[in-house]
């Protein structure tokens, strides 16, 4: 029987590994290799060293070529290393072809994801969506996992014991998959009812890339204590807040961050969650400015809302870390009236690229958290005269 596990132990030593793509630059592979190092960090893994190949295509049985996996191998048999890390999905084979040669434990990029969301899965709906997401990932890998078993060559009477634990396993995981699904369709029975409970209240949810402040802005507009860290899915459980802005109520959800390569089974998995934003009225979509490759993320988040049908929806963009981002952009010579302009020419492109639905924060500081509130009164005001124009009482 399968037996679930985490795969990270708590402060293993990582070799990190990624393909470079024609469609690639060696610049981006490494900034993908970052995050994959921040993934490993949240973990509890620190990477110590990272390999790179340029191919055209993956190689079918080891991903990487023969003479790269040598190198690999080398470096882990020295350096005390017990995991090795792809930052692309390997198919069962080739995690046992890959495991044979280096000796150590190898996962990809959607196995540390998934080992990061069982970590921190807190309530049962969290951690069912977690198991059946893993239980979908185990699936069409179980006849390379099990590759290392003896077995007898082929033929009528002659299957091998690893075919035997093949389809044994294959049916209890089948079985459980469906059992997983079962319990979380109730649970998203139930979830729906709450969710109908509500009221006639316009509701606003928090989205973006993962880490770029999400939970610290719901503190700041709710008032309450969401938990949030600087780390990556510091937040999986969708948390809903009534919020009044003067006289006017509004429910504020916060929702688990995306990110590029989110597992499909993941994705899936977490429809339920993910509802909250379907059924939102209106998106705040929060970026990190700060980061170097922060329109990327844009994009991937964006890429997200149109899986989820949710693209269409009213959307503030709301740029967060502004305190660092001037840090690390502004040189000590550079006069305020210098400083002013450049911070001036950003905003006014991207109150041009979003049609004025953008505002400029830092949460930690607190910097123009009262400009961010008038936004989000204005635009739920106005939909409560939309929708409710009985609600005058609302939007005065």
């Amino acid at each position: 029987m399968i037996e679930k596990q985490q795969v990270v132990d708590r402060d293993e030593r990582a070799v990190l590994v990624g393909l470079i793509h024609k469609e690639q630059t060696d610049a981006q592979v490494q900034e993908y290799l970052d995050e994959l190092a921040f993934l490993a960090e949240t973990a509890g893994a620190e990477a110590v060293k990272r390999f790179t190949q340029r191919l055209a295509h993956p190689d079918r049985a080891t991903f990487v070529g023969k003479g790269k996996l040598e190198e690999i191998r080398q470096y882990v048999v020295g350096k005390d290393v017990s995991l090795v890390i792809f930052d692309d999905e390997l198919s069962g084979s080739q995690i046992s072809n890959i495991q044979k040669e280096l000796k150590v434990k190898v996962i990809d990029r959607s196995d540390l994801i998934l080992d990061i969301f069982a970590r921190r899965a807190r309530t049962a709906q969290a951690k069912v969506q977690v198991e059946l997401a893993q239980y979908q990932y185990i699936l069409p890998r179980l006849r390379g996992m099990w590759t290392h078993l003896e077995r007898q060559k082929g033929g009528i009477g002659m299957r091998g014991p690893g075919e035997t634990e093949i389809e044994t396993d294959r049916r209890i995981v089948k079985d459980k998959i469906a059992l997983l699904r079962k319990r979380l369709g109730e649970i998203d029975k139930q979830a729906l009812t709450q969710r109908k409970d509500r009221g006639e209240y316009i509701r606003v949810a928090l989205v973006g890339y993962t880490n770029v402040g999400k939970s610290t802005i719901m503190n700041l507009l709710s008032k309450s204590e969401v938990f949030a860290e600087n780390k990556l899915f510091a937040t999986l459980d969708t948390t809903t807040r009534k919020v009044v802005f003067e006289q006017t109520p509004f429910l504020l959800s916060d929702t688990v961050g995306f990110i590029r390569k989110l597992p499909h089974h993941l994705v899936e998995s977490f429809k339920s969650t993910l509802d909250e934003v379907r059924e939102s009225d209106i998106l705040m979509h929060v970026v990190d400015i700060s980061h170097p490759k922060y329109e990327d993320q844009i994009e991937v988040v964006n890429r997200t809302l149109t899986e989820l049908k949710a693209i269409d929806k009213p959307t503030i963009l709301i740029f967060n870390k502004m305190d660092l981002y001037e840090k690390q952009t502004f040189d000590e010579w550079l006069t305020d009236d210098v400083k002013q302009d450049i911070l001036q020419q950003l905003k006014e492109s991207w109150q041009h690229r979003s049609n004025g639905n953008c505002v400029f924060i830092s949460a930690t500081e607190r910097r123009n958290i009262e400009e961010l509130r008038k936004t989000i009164l204005d635009k739920v005001a106005q939909l409560y005269r939309e929708r409710y124009p009985y609600k005058s009482e609302y939007f005065f």
